[in-house]
């Protein structure tokens, strides 16, 4: 019977699969995958050979026709990204969608994703969190923090590297230097690092030294 597994992936030690999730991968059809050298990479390293099909933000739209069409004739297929569970920031929803519209069984196997170890290891509360992912770049950003300013439960963000001490700079203006927060990047990884301390302490810090990788940024919430 066709259905869409929703595959999550390493978010960078590759021992972090499930059996499960090995077992699926092994058995579908096809593998839609956001960058297939990642994927390709993945599925080498546990000798699983599969037909790979790209599924991208800038290419979801477009195949979401031709994947449903696959999935109405019968086919099998796993959806992964490149790290973590599709659909977190990254592609998925909308294919997710189409298919319960069209009553294509979903199945969403459990798995990585590296906003939760980043929250446990933050040292701030993580029993009430909300998950912000990437802010906008431009339009909506500074009415999104305004709305953050007042939010009392844990805040978990999304950034690039680049974009790092922008984001730490801002969360000094809207939520105050003294705001306690946490850093986490390349996370599962052998440069894996967590810093702690307020927003002021963490963007002096990341001032002043290259940043790489994958980063996920904790902020407490107003008191």
């Amino acid at each position: 019977m066709s259905k869409l597994y929703i595959v999550p992936t390493p978010i960078g030690n590759l021992q972090d699969i499930t059996l499960r999730a090995l077992e699926v991968l092994k058995a579908v059809d096809i593998v839609l995958a956001e960058d297939t050298r990642t994927s390709r990479f993945l599925l080498q390293h546990y000798q699983i050979e599969k037909r790979i099909l790209s599924h991208h933000q800038h290419n979801e739209h477009q195949a979401l026709k031709e994947v449903i069409r696959l999935l109405k004739e019968g086919t099998s297929i796993a959806l992964v990204s490149d790290a973590g569970t599709p659909g977190i920031s990254d592609p998925g929803y909308l294919l997710i969608r189409e298919c319960m519209r069209e009553e294509i069984p979903v199945e969403c196997l459990p798995g990585a994703t590296a906003f939760v170890p980043a929250l446990v290891m933050s040292g701030i509360p993580c029993d009430r969190f909300v998950f912000e992912g990437f802010l906008p770049q431009k339009k909506g950003r500074h009415t999104r923090l305004l709305l953050l300013k007042e939010e009392d439960r844990t805040i978990v963000f999304y950034e690039s590297p680049h974009r790092l001490v922008k984001l730490l700079e801002e969360c000094c203006e809207y939520f105050g230097v003294e705001r306690q927060a946490s850093v986490s990047r390349e996370l599962t990884k052998m440069f894996e690092e967590t810093k702690r301390g307020t927003v002021e302490e963490l963007k002096v810090y990341f001032s002043q030294k290259t940043v790489k990788g994958e980063i996920v940024v904790v902020v407490a919430g107003k008191e």
